[in-house]
């Protein structure tokens, strides 16, 4: 049996935003469930994400480590990014996050997979892109600031990483999502299959 997600929406009675940050805030709305009461929902209002997953041509991702405040821990993830613009294409942030974070170009990107991070409690949709034909980005490296300014970066196989995402060693979303779906892409159809980059992303409409 094919399965797939639906857009549905329940009818909202109230809506109040305790607290507004400078990307995120927090929304609680009074949502009417399907026996006729009405329940508190909070969750996290997200502008949405982007992610890349560069693989090069010895079958390595290019991986960064970050400190990570909530989780107190510094993981290590692949270059990702908000999408501070709203509208703005995603194809676009993404080829932003690769050069601000890694210093790489790519000649090819697909979409990887799209994911709702936490949907029990953020509404943040992630697009992880697949980028290939890597090649170092000309200029100068994007001066960092903050977390950023400890980073370090490596290439690994994405064996390896599959490898830590199953022995719990590797804990990020988008670095656990993005290697596991690419593995699968490779065993499946092969990678050429993936969708086209600029596919559309009603989660984030561009």
């Amino acid at each position: 049996m094919a399965i797939k997600d639906t857009p549905q929406e329940w009818r909202i009675t109230g809506t109040v935003i305790p607290f507004e940050g400078a990307k995120t805030s927090v929304r609680t709305d009074s949502v009417v469930m399907p026996d006729g009461s009405v329940a508190g929902r909070d969750y996290q209002v997200h502008p949405g994400s982007v992610a890349v997953l560069a693989l090069d041509d010895e079958g390595s991702v290019a991986v960064l480590s970050q400190y990570r405040h909530p989780v107190r821990h510094k993981l290590w993830e692949i270059p990702a990014g908000l999408l501070d613009v709203p509208g703005e294409n995603p194809l676009h942030a993404a080829q932003r996050e690769l050069y601000e974070e890694a210093h790489i170009k790519a000649g090819d990107w697909r979409v990887l997979t799209d994911v709702y991070t936490s949907p029990g409690g953020s509404d943040e949709a992630v697009r992880i892109f697949l980028a290939r034909d890597l090649s170092e980005a000309e200029g100068d490296r994007f001066e960092v600031s903050e977390e950023e300014a400890d980073m370090e970066h490596a290439r690994v196989p994405l064996a390896e990483l599959v490898r830590g995402a199953l022995s719990g060693e590797l804990h990020n979303n988008c670095l656990v999502v993005a290697a596991l779906a690419a593995t699968a892409a490779l065993a499946g159809d092969g990678l050429d299959a993936l969708r086209p980059a600029e596919d559309p992303w009603p989660a984030r409409p561009f």
